[in-house]
């Protein structure tokens, strides 16, 4: 199959595929990884890519799913987190130079529950700064995949960006004012808030955390 045309797979077509083994991970999210790095130098949807890592764990759930052991319909597939998230060992900077450096003892509880449903995480998303107001001056601003002369949303504008454009094949934003339905509406996806408590919010800065995936 076409590298693009698996990106653009439902993710209930690929949770399919991927259980009956007619992809596996690992060339789903080899393929995912190749159009950020072609994609993501224009849009600018992630601040960090991981590529080893995620081919790593791709790896580790094909011999799961070889195996029978099938976790559920998020098993292999390629997601990604806003950088908001705390994510173990792995730079969490909430778009702002101040936490640059910065790479946490420990992952956020929504990071740990998609890592135990087997979701490959193939990176951190852009957002304003500390998912306020606006970018850090030194950051680079997402575009919208349909017209960069148009809004890419609000703070989790990344992951609005990163789903519509295939760069995964579903993330998590956060929404306290509207920061994930601003970015699903003005990048063409469909974007979820969950009921109040309904998924946690331990080791996420300011916001809650939510659902965006595309309708491909």
């Amino acid at each position: 199959m076409e590298s693009d045309t698996l990106c653009y797979l439902s993710l209930q077509d690929l949770s399919t595929q991927l259980r009956t083994g007619k992809v596996s991970s690992v060339e789903v999210t080899r393929c995912i990884l190749d159009r950020i790095h072609r994609m993501n130098p224009r849009l600018h949807a992630y601040l960090t890519v991981l590529d080893e890592s995620a081919l790593y764990r791709a790896a580790q759930v094909d011999e799961e799913i070889r195996a029978g052991h099938w976790r559920g319909p998020l098993h292999g597939v390629p997601i990604a987190v806003k950088d908001l998230c705390q994510t173990k060992g792995v730079l969490t900077t909430c778009a702002s130079r101040i936490l640059r450096d910065w790479r946490p003892d420990s992952s956020a509880t929504v990071v740990e529950r998609l890592e135990a449903a087997g979701a490959v995480l193939v990176g951190k998303l852009n957002l304003t700064e500390f998912a306020t107001f606006w970018y850090h001056p030194e950051m680079p601003v997402p575009l919208n995949p349909w017209d960069a002369a148009l809004w890419p949303g609000a703070s989790s504008s990344g992951s609005g960006v990163a789903t519509s454009a295939a760069l995964c094949f579903a993330s998590i934003g956060t929404d306290t004012g509207g920061s994930i339905r601003f970015p699903s509406a003005a990048c063409g996806i469909v974007g979820l808030k969950p009921t109040w408590g309904r998924v946690s919010r331990h080791s996420i800065s300011r916001s809650a955390n939510r659902w965006i995936t595309s309708d491909r």
